[in-house]
């Protein structure tokens, strides 16, 4: 049963990351900034960044994967550079992730202020399931508390992050990002299927199918997907 969890996760993670950049993508841009404007200058840093980047984005394409995500990570670091260099501040670097993090939190908050989670739409956005079934009693109560769950790690995140911006721990800041950005995202995303598909098992609301067909309780609930 165990074995069989893992393995539904794992094909899980594959779906979502799918056309994605990989680990290595989004970890070395800012490391080697950090490295390079240690060692040698920020000018030299930025420069180091983005042909990073840029030599990803070509790999990329070569390998036929999604246009919109290499370009996606060549923006980033053009971002980042730009508003570094505009602020005269190597920690600038890092503010676009910063801003980021603030609008993922504000629209997690709101989302669950209205009772509509976020993490219910995405999952409706990724498998298309009736819009409506995750708002059932039994089942949207899972998408609230894991959307929660998110609330709480960003928020976290977003307050470390703000300090140490404002006293301008370049170093520090970089290793918090680097060790709560997709290592962790990745970590937290099977936790977050694992808990959720638990928590639909345990309030024994209909599956999907369950719904669309419109089977009265008891309910065999929804034993794959999340």
């Amino acid at each position: 049963m165990h074995r069989a969890k893992l393995i539904e996760t794992h094909g899980e993670l594959k779906n979502i990351f799918s056309g994605n950049r990989n680990l290595i993508d989004s970890i070395l841009p800012p490391l080697i900034f950090v490295l390079i404007n240690e060692t040698i200058g920020f000018d030299a840093a930025m420069l180091s960044a983005l042909i990073v980047a840029l030599g990803f984005a070509v790999f990329r394409v070569f390998r036929r994967h999604s246009l919109l995500s290499a370009l996606g990570g060549i923006a980033g670091v053009v971002g980042a550079i730009l508003i570094s260099h505009w602020s005269g501040k190597d920690e600038g670097f890092f503010l676009p992730g910063i801003i980021s993090n603030q609008v993922w939190v504000l629209a997690i908050l709101v989302s669950l202020i209205i009772g509509k989670p976020l993490i219910a739409l995405g999952s409706y956005f990724l498998r298309r399931w009736p819009l409506d079934w995750y708002w059932h009693p039994r089942v949207r109560p899972a998408y609230m508390e894991v959307s929660l769950i998110w609330l709480v790690f960003l928020g976290v995140r977003s307050v470390m992050q703000i300090s140490l911006y404002l006293n301008q721990a370049v170093d520090e800041l970089a290793i918090l990002t680097l060790l709560t950005g997709t290592p962790m995202t990745i970590a937290l995303l099977v936790f977050s299927y694992l808990y959720g598909s638990w928590r639909l098992m345990k309030m024994k609301g209909p599956s999907v199918i369950e719904y669309q067909e419109g089977i009265s309780y008891p309910w065999r609930g929804q034993v794959e997907g999340f």
